[in-house]
This record gives structure tokens, sequence and C-alpha cells, in this order.
């Protein structure tokens, strides 16, 4: 007869327990000083203040060819550590933050919330902006 509260069964469980939060984790859905809107109420956001601040954090070659949010600023995420100060007079207001899927921005949004910014992480990304017919610029 099987055991069912073996050392085995109650590690595999623990492994996809952590699995779980991990991947909740890195969505930005859980332990998140952030918030996350759907690309719908970022463009409402957009169109009530043009002045907003809207972060690009993919690399150049995607902002270059795949489009962006009009009058997005680009600092990929890689570099934003080290960029901090070219958005320090933004502090006090929100900046929207986007990447390809959602998953960039939120590691950006978790940086920029530490450092004491307003960050709106827009969940999914570039890819759900387009999905939801929003426009985008290409130059």
């Amino acid at each position: 007869m099987k055991k069912f509260g073996s050392f085995s069964n109650l590690f595999v469980g623990g492994l996809l327990l952590l699995a779980g939060l991990y991947f909740l984790y890195s969505k930005g859905i859980i332990f998140a000083d952030f918030e996350s809107v759907e690309p719908a109420a970022a463009y409402e956001m957009i169109k009530k203040d043009p002045d907003i601040v809207i972060l690009d954090v993919r690399t150049e070659r995607e902002y270059r060819q795949d489009g962006r949010l009009k009058g997005a600023k680009l600092i990929p995420l890689q570099e934003l550590e080290e960029r901090l100060d070219e958005l320090e007079s933004y502090k006090k207001g929100p900046i929207l933050v986007y990447c390809r899927s959602g998953h960039r921005s939120v590691k950006a949004s978790r940086l920029l919330a530490e450092r004491g910014f307003r960050p709106v992480n827009i969940r999914g990304g570039i890819i759900g902006w387009k999905d939801a017919a929003l426009p985008t610029a290409k130059e």
C-alpha cells in the first residue's frame, strides 16, 4: 500500500508550490509594490495625460523593429539601474512601463518602486498592446 505523506510526495508538492509562487511573483501578481493595468487602461491614462512618462525597457533592436508607444523613452532593462538619474525628474508622477510581453516590465517596475518611483506596469507589454489594436509608433 502506498503512503500518502511520504517525503518524496511532500518534496514534489513543495517544489510545485514554490514554482507556482515564483510564477505569480514574476508576473507581478503577488508581492508587487506597484500597479499593473491592462493596455486599454494604460491607453486611457495616456489620453487623459499626454505628458505621462512612458518607459520602454526592451532592447534597442526591439524598440526599432517592433514599434513602440508614441513618446516612449527607451531604457533597456539591463541599463535601467545605471540610468535611473534620467528619470529622477519624473519621480512624483506615474511612469507607464512596458516591454515585449510583460516580464521585463515587472522587473523594471519592482526596481523603480524600490527607488521611490511610481511605476504602472502595462500587462502583456507591446504584444498585449497590439492585440488590443491600440496605436503604435514606428519611425
